[in-house]
């Protein structure tokens, strides 16, 4: 099984910033990409940005510019810096690894999520 332990999401006046981590443990061959998502209840779950095995990223029209993801190989992290937020950005962001746990096996895993709030 693999753990997803996410932390950063608070309420934060628009412009400002957060910064979202997220580590995963447990049984873990290799982490092939690692993404973060946002949620708003009753609404479908929707990118935000990934980042591939060899850093090769994507990110929602929406936040480009304004956010990046990173990670930290050696920790097995993912981490999404958030600027100039706004209040449309306000959601529950939820952490995804898609992970090798043995030789031909690969799974996906979803963090619990945390909130961010952005007031106007």
């Amino acid at each position: 099984q693999v753990q997803l332990v996410e932390s950063g999401g608070d309420l934060v006046q628009a412009g400002g910033s957060l910064t979202l981590s997220c580590k995963a443990s447990g049984t873990i061959l290799s982490i092939n990409a690692m993404g973060w998502y946002r949620q708003d209840p009753g609404k479908q779950r929707t990118l935000v940005a990934t980042i591939t095995s060899r850093g090769t990223t994507n990110y929602a029209d929406s936040v480009k510019g304004r956010f990046t993801i990173s990670r930290d190989n050696a920790k097995n992290t993912v981490t999404l810096q958030m600027n100039s937020l706004k209040p449309e950005d306000t959601a529950v962001y939820l952490c995804y690894v898609h992970v090798l746990i043995a030789v031909g096996r690969n799974n996906g895993y979803w963090g619990q999520g945390t909130q961010v709030t952005v007031s106007s």
